[in-house]
């Protein structure tokens, strides 16, 4: 079907709320490319949001799907388990930076990690509180919505939201939060609205992913992890954007030594099969009685199947050190692009998680998320698909896989720099 027929289907059955609204179809992918259903070729610097760190369609996984298919599909490992499932525990629980031996528990989705890491961190501590960061983003639904640091337009049409989820200022300079500032905001979070001895958990990205790719010192983690050392307060990192080989590291926490008690992941752990992961302290992993965690899919054996071939592609294929190389690579360009352009300024990244801002001017540094859409919808009509993101939705966000091949990226940062200069950046 074209894309003029599948779009006619789109407005028909799909659901407003959950539609895109792209008109093109994707038909099939190969690492940074994909095709639509009219046969129009794409760059894809999205990475279907930061799930394809090793590309699209990764052969080895690939194969590694297939083969599972032949063997099993699904038991529910609560009624029957399997190999994969233990596998894979073991393997994350020996990568996962956390406190002491580590034990695993999967899911399906990034959100239905943080679910679960708070219910765990709720048994481990009998306290109810959870504190959260402004530009944080952590899922859909409900409690994660709740402890989102943005409302629109994740809560705008839901109601009222859980409570006991309070918030702290995240740090970032560039928009006159200092450390200091968001560290004395944190504490008179627990001042006034969360006694430290009735919070559960303080959560946070260690990079705001939605909220514009900030990347917290190492200081205010190690804080953080102070903090909750002297208050019995679980340390949850969310890695769900920010992991798998995303920064030039397994995990962006592991850039500053700092071990938390419960890490969540999903996205590129399967490079686009469906799982997610909540990795912690064993002793606090098992705080919940029997049957108390779970779900009919979680860690399917296909996913399983999946996860475990990305790691192998990481060791075979060295891909730590591409996602460092990519990161330089992209700083390079960036900052030619913060002296060319007026518009753009505040070029940042940890590894090839990088992105800058379109303002006004350097000097006054008003966001133009108008000319963050211009720029976007013009490299999508060049034939690139780029995302912003932000909270005032001015930041440009880079999540090509670390897979492209050289030429491929300069074909891509060559339609952006199009794109900047017949916008007017």
């Amino acid at each position: 079907m074209s894309n003029k027929e599948l779009q006619a289907l789109k407005e028909r059955y799909v659901a407003a709320g959950v539609a895109s609204p792209n008109e093109q179809f994707a038909d099939h992918a190969t690492n940074a490319e994909l095709w639509d259903a009219d046969g129009k070729r794409m760059i894809d610097f999205a990475g279907g949001i930061g799930v394809l760190n090793i590309g699209h369609r990764h052969p080895k996984v690939v194969e590694a799907v297939k083969a599972q298919l032949d063997k099993l599909m699904h038991t529910c490992q609560t009624v029957m388990p399997y190999e994969g499932y233990v596998r894979l525990a073991q393997k994350l629980s020996e990568v996962a930076p956390v406190k002491g031996h580590a034990k695993v528990m999967l899911a399906n989705s990034g959100a239905e990690a943080l679910e679960n890491a708070i219910k765990i961190a709720r048994a481990a501590t009998g306290r109810n509180n959870i504190i959260c960061f402004d530009g944080g983003y952590h899922g859909r639904t409900f409690m994660t919505m709740a402890m989102n640091g943005k409302a629109a337009p994740y809560q705008t049409d839901f109601g009222v939201m859980p409570g006991t989820v309070y918030r702290a200022p995240y740090p970032v300079p560039y928009h006159g939060v200092s450390e200091e500032e968001a560290l004395r905001g944190l504490r008179m979070t627990m001042k006034a609205d969360s006694p430290a001895n009735q919070t559960a958990a303080i959560v946070l990205e260690p990079v705001l992913g939605e909220g514009g790719f900030y990347a917290a010192p190492t200081s205010f983690l190690e804080e953080i992890r102070k903090i909750c050392d002297e208050n019995g307060i679980m340390m949850i990192v969310d890695e769900v954007q920010s992991g798998f080989g995303r920064t030039g590291k397994m995990f962006a926490i592991e850039h500053s030594g700092v071990k938390p008690d419960i890490m969540t992941m999903a996205k590129s752990m399967a490079d686009g099969m469906p799982i997610s992961a909540i990795v912690g302290t064993d002793k606090y992993m098992d705080s919940s009685g029997p049957n108390s965690l779970g779900g009919t899919y979680t860690g399917s054996p296909t996913a399983c199947a999946a996860a475990l071939a990305v790691f192998d592609v990481f060791e075979e294929e060295d891909i730590l050190a591409k996602s460092q190389s990519l990161g330089e690579k992209l700083n390079k360009r960036f900052t030619q692009w913060q002296e060319q352009f007026t518009h753009v300024d505040n070029v940042r990244g940890l590894g090839p998680m990088a992105a800058f801002e379109l303002v006004e001017s350097a000097d006054n540094r008003k966001p133009m998320p108008e000319l963050a859409a211009a720029i976007t919808q013009k490299a999508k009509e060049k034939g690139l698909i780029l995302l912003s993101c932000g909270l005032y939705g001015n930041t440009l966000r880079f999540l090509m896989p670390v897979t492209i091949e050289d030429n491929i990226l300069e074909e891509g940062l060559a339609i952006v720099e199009e794109s900047l200069k017949e916008a007017g950046a």
